[in-house]
């Protein structure tokens, strides 16, 4: 199963290598195009939870690793409930 690295930019300008084990991130993020935090992270549990399942139907288990960096996003993602208007930056796909 081809798994992919995503980089994206918070809106404090810092920065996160985030993992997907299937290439579907592609289906819910675009390079170049940022999001309200809210919709990065509603994008990014769908497309982590899909890729989840993939790993499920091929191996017989649930990716723990998408549902690490899920976890890892929100709780990211919350240092920021409070900003009006903050945007998270798709930086990069990788292999």
């Amino acid at each position: 199963m081809p798994e992919m690295h995503f980089s994206v930019r918070w809106p404090d300008n810092s920065t996160s290598d985030c993992y997907s084990p299937s290439l579907v991130v592609k289906d819910y993020l675009e390079v170049g195009k940022s999001y309200p935090v809210a919709e990065f992270v509603d994008r990014s549990r769908t497309a982590l939870n899909i890729a989840s399942v993939r790993v499920q139907q091929k191996f017989g288990y649930l990716c723990s690793s998408a549902m690490d960096q899920l976890s890892q996003i929100e709780r990211t993602a919350s240092r920021f409930n409070d900003e009006e208007n903050a945007v998270v930056v798709i930086e990069a796909f990788r292999p």
